[in-house]
C-alpha cells in the first residue's frame, strides 16, 4: 500500500488560511489538501476552494472531506466534477456523504423524508454515468434524464469515495464506491470497517484498490480543544473522546502506524482547533508525518 498524508482545513481555517496554504503546501510537497463542506463556518465552499487551488499549483492533489451528496442535483454535481478533473487532471478526489454534521444544515440540502439514502445510491449511480458515457438517459426514482450530457470527456475516470461509518454507509462503499474515508474510529473498528467494505464489493461481483481506504484524523497539539471533544462525544456516545482526537505528533504517528496495520493507507490530518500559526503546522506536518509515507 502508497501511504499518503495530506492536510484538511478543518473548522477553524478562515479564506485567508485558504489562501496562504495553497501556495505553502505546494512548495512543501504535501500530498493532499482537503475541504470540508460548513456552510455557516467561515470555509471556502469545497468547489470553490478546489478551483481556486488548482488554478495555482500543478502538484497538490485536492480533495473534499466530505461533500454532501444528496439534496445537490447529480447532473451540476458531475458537470463541477467534470470541469475540475479536465482544469487539474489526476488531481481531484471527490469524497460524498450523506448529510451534514450540523444538524441545523440539513434543511439546506433537502431529499424526501426518510430517503436520503436511496437518494444518495441513484444520485452517485448517475453522477458515475455522466463522468463515464458521452450522453445518458436514466429514469429513477428521485431523478430522470433523458440524453444528458456533461460536455466533457475525462481520459482518466474520476474515483468517487464516500464517508461515513455505519454499517450501511460501509454497505454503501462496498456496492457503489471507489473508496471510504472514515473518521473518528480506532485502528480496530477502522479494520472492522474495511472488512465490512469489503464483503459488501465481494458480494456485490465488485473489488475496491487496497489504497483506497482512508482516515481523517484531528490532532491536539496545544491543549485539548473541547469543542472538538464534544462534538465527538456527541457523535460517539459512550466513547472518551480523548481516545479518538490523538494528541501531540507522537501519539498521532502511533495512530497512523496502528491504522495502516488495519487496511489503512490514506490519511487527512487536521488541527482539532485554530493552530497557533499555520507556518508552523504545516512545518512540524513535514517533519513529522512525511517520513511515514510510503
Amino acid at each position: 500500500m502508497k501511504v499518503r498524508i495530506g492536510i484538511g482545513l478543518g473548522p477553524t481555517a478562515t479564506a485567508e488560511d485558504t489562501t496562504a496554504l495553497v501556495d505553502r503546501l505546494e512548495q512543501a510537497g504535501v500530498d493532499s489538501l482537503w475541504f470540508s463542506e460548513q456552510v455557516a463556518a467561515p470555509l471556502v465552499d469545497p468547489v470553490v476552494g478546489l478551483a481556486y487551488a488548482a488554478s495555482r499549483t500543478r502538484r497538490l492533489k485536492l480533495g473534499t472531506g466530505v461533500s454532501v451528496l444528496p439534496g445537490r442535483h447529480p447532473v451540476l454535481v458531475a458537470k463541477e466534477l467534470a470541469s475540475l478533473a479536465w482544469l487539474a487532471p489526476r488531481r481531484i478526489l471527490p469524497v460524498f456523504g450523506l448529510q451534514p454534521a450540523r444538524e441545523a444544515e440539513r434543511a439546506y440540502f433537502p431529499v424526501p423524508a426518510g430517503r436520503r439514502g436511496a437518494v444518495l445510491d441513484e444520485s452517485l449511480t448517475l453522477v458515475r454515468r455522466l463522468l463515464s458515457e458521452p450522453r445518458v438517459t436514466f429514469a429513477g426514482e428521485f431523478f430522470t434524464v433523458e440524453d444528458a450530457s456533461v460536455g466533457f470527456r475525462l481520459e482518466r475516470p474520476l474515483d468517487l469515495w464516500l464517508g461515513g461509518s455505519a454499517p450501511a454507509g460501509l454497505r454503501r462503499v462496498g456496492r457503489l464506491a471507489d473508496g471510504w474515508l472514515g473518521s473518528f474510529l480506532t485502528p480496530a473498528e477502522a479494520a472492522d470497517a474495511v472488512g465490512t467494505i469489503r464483503s459488501a464489493a465481494a458480494e456485490a461481483g465488485r473489488t475496491i484498490d487496497d489504497d483506497h481506504y482512508g482516515m481523517s484524523l484531528p490532532v491536539a497539539l496545544d491543549g485539548a480543544d473541547e469543542r472538538t471533544l464534544a462534538a465527538v462525544a456527541a457523535r460517539r456516545p459512550g466513547t472518551d473522546p480523548r481516545a479518538l482526537v490523538p494528541h501531540g505528533w507522537d501519539e498521532l504517528r502511533r495512530v497512523v502506524s496502528a491504522h495502516v496495520d488495519a487496511g489503512v493507507s490514506k490519511f487527512v490530518v487536521r488541527p482539532s482547533g485554530a493552530p497557533a500559526s499555520w507556518d508552523r503546522f504545516v512545518d512540524e506536518f513535514c517533519a513529522e508525518l512525511l517520513p511515514l509515507q510510503t
